[in-house]
C-alpha cells in the first residue's frame, strides 16, 4: 500500500504545479511590461534630444524624433518644438505599448532644450 500512496502524492504535486503556472505567467508578463515601460521612457529621452538637436540646426524636430526611436515605436511618437529666445525645447511623447490587450499605460514624456545654432 505505501507504494500506491507515493504515486498519488506525485500526482497531487503535478496538479499543484499546474495551478501555479498562471501565477508564473502573470509575473512574467508583468516583468515584460515593466521592461517595455522602461525602454519606452529611454526612447522618449533619445527622441527629445534628437528632436531638439535637429530643431537647433533649423531642421524638422518631428523628423529628428522619428529617426531616433525604434521603428515599432515611431508611429506613436510626437515631438512638438517650442522656440524661445536663443533656444529650442522639444517634448517627445511616446506611446507605451501594452502586451495585455485593452490595458493602456499612457505615454512616456521627456523634454530636451538646446541652444539655437546661428
Amino acid at each position: 500500500m505505501p507504494y500506491v500512496r507515493r504515486g498519488r502524492e506525485r500526482g497531487q504535486v503535478a496538479i499543484e504545479y499546474l495551478g501555479f503556472i498562471p501565477i508564473l505567467i502573470l509575473v512574467a508578463l508583468a516583468g515584460v511590461q515593466i521592461g517595455l515601460i522602461a525602454y519606452t521612457a529611454q526612447q522618449a529621452g533619445t527622441a527629445a534630444r534628437a528632436g531638439a538637436r535637429a530643431a537647433s540646426l533649423e531642421e524638422s524636430a518631428e523628423d529628428g524624433c522619428q529617426a531616433a526611436v525604434s521603428g515599432w515605436l515611431a508611429d506613436g511618437t510626437s515631438c512638438p518644438a517650442s522656440y524661445g529666445g536663443d533656444e529650442v525645447t522639444v517634448t517627445a511623447t511616446v506611446e507605451i505599448p501594452s502586451i495585455v490587450p485593452g490595458w493602456d499605460f499612457g505615454d512616456a514624456q521627456k523634454t530636451a532644450t538646446m541652444p539655437l545654432d546661428h
